[in-house]
């Protein structure tokens, strides 16, 4: 299985919270909703998930290994880190 897309839409530079992902495998298969959150140890991916009755939330795609995160995560904050750099700097109004 291959990622053949990423897309990356920034939410917000003072949230915890920095992006929502959606990615797409072998062309086939689309998996939205994937946050980028910045945590105590740095930038890690956050999978969707839906709130059970309880008030838990359960994951609603996940990989199933470790070695599938690794990619995934690999993946997905490589592609954040280049929509970063490709945006036009904010200039201060002074």
């Amino acid at each position: 299985m291959q990622i053949t897309d990423i897309r990356v839409r920034i939410v917000g530079k003072e949230s915890k919270m920095k992006a929502v992902v959606s990615v797409t495998f072998d062309d086939a298969f689309v998996v939205h909703d994937i946050k980028i959150i910045e945590g105590e140890k740095g930038l890690f991916i956050a999978m969707p998930s839906k709130r059970t009755p309880d008030g838990e939330y359960r994951d609603v795609a996940h990989p199933i290994n470790g070695e599938m995160r690794g990619m995934l995560q690999e993946a997905i904050l490589s592609k954040y880190e280049q929509v970063l750099t490709e945006q036009p700097v904010e200039e201060s109004v002074e």
